[in-house]
């Protein structure tokens, strides 16, 4: 008896029942229990954050600060320190304050990726979109699977605390028409992108030049993004050029991460100009 050549089987010859088309994605159940609370799975502890100077002044400190026990104190050091939302939260007592805890975080991303989801048709049913939401926050309370920096910082700050801010310069694709436009506010359309990259052109302040590109970069470190330049229009130290001036600028960036990122950049100038 011959045996079938496996890389020669035209699979429409193939006799196969049709199956139903799913609209949208589905979720099951890995790490979540249904009718228990998400957050009712893990145990908490309220902790103590601080930063102090070289010679042991403090400089930052934050009381009860609420992340699960497993995580270890630098954790909670960045979380407070760096991702916790340091104004316009509702507190319990009717005033605007910070966010204070692991959970608040987990929700407002997880809630925000679900939100988006359901806006645009993701999820097959209203079920499978609680799943998601909920076996998202269960991985980044447990150090699971985290996003990038930006996320932490922008994600759902609208959703979760209706919180808007002035528009500053970015753009958008409306999954509705295809058209690109421009945001009518910061957190609406949040920035949650890690790492861009930029051109720029031998121009000193038209759009696309040296200063505009201070502007474009200084729009992506404002919100906790990374940028890389693709400098290969600027004309380069040695070539000759009739009356221009070479200036060296050193620019510094103060991202929201930890540190402070510093770098070089040469530029031609032209007298008067």
């Amino acid at each position: 008896m011959m045996k079938p050549d496996l890389f020669n089987i035209n699979i429409f010859d193939m006799a196969s029942e049709k199956k139903p088309t799913i609209q949208g994605l589905t979720f099951s159940r890995k790490y979540t229990k249904e009718n228990v609370s998400v957050f009712d799975q893990f145990e908490y502890d309220y902790r103590t954050s601080v930063i102090r100077n070289p010679s042991g002044e403090v400089v930052f400190e934050m009381n009860s600060v609420e992340v699960p026990k497993q995580w270890s104190q630098i954790a909670t050091d960045i979380l407070a320190q760096k991702y916790f939302r340091k104004a316009g939260v509702p507190q319990a007592d009717g005033t605007m304050g910070r966010e204070t805890s692991a959970k608040q975080v987990a929700h407002r991303m997880a809630n925000c990726w679900r939100v988006w989801g359901e806006r645009y048709g993701y999820f097959a049913s209203e079920k499978d979109a609680q799943v998601f939401y909920e076996e998202l926050v269960y991985s980044i309370l447990n150090q699971m699977c985290v996003p990038n920096s930006p996320q932490w910082f922008n994600t759902g700050l609208h959703e979760s605390y209706g919180i808007t801010g002035k528009p500053q310069g970015h753009f958008y694709v409306d999954q509705k028409d295809g058209q690109l436009k421009k945001s009518t506010s910061a957190y609406e359309r949040p920035q949650p992108h890690a790492c861009f990259i930029l051109s720029v052109e031998d121009d000193l302040v038209n759009d696309g030049g040296i200063m505009d590109l201070w502007v474009r970069e200084a729009r992506i470190f404002k919100y906790g993004s990374g940028v890389g330049t693709n400098y290969s229009n600027i004309r380069g130290e040695g070539e000759k050029l009739s009356g221009w001036y070479i200036i060296w600028f050193n620019v510094f960036s103060e991202n929201r991460r930890p540190g402070c990122r510093c770098y070089q950049k040469r530029w031609y100038y032209p007298p008067g100009g």
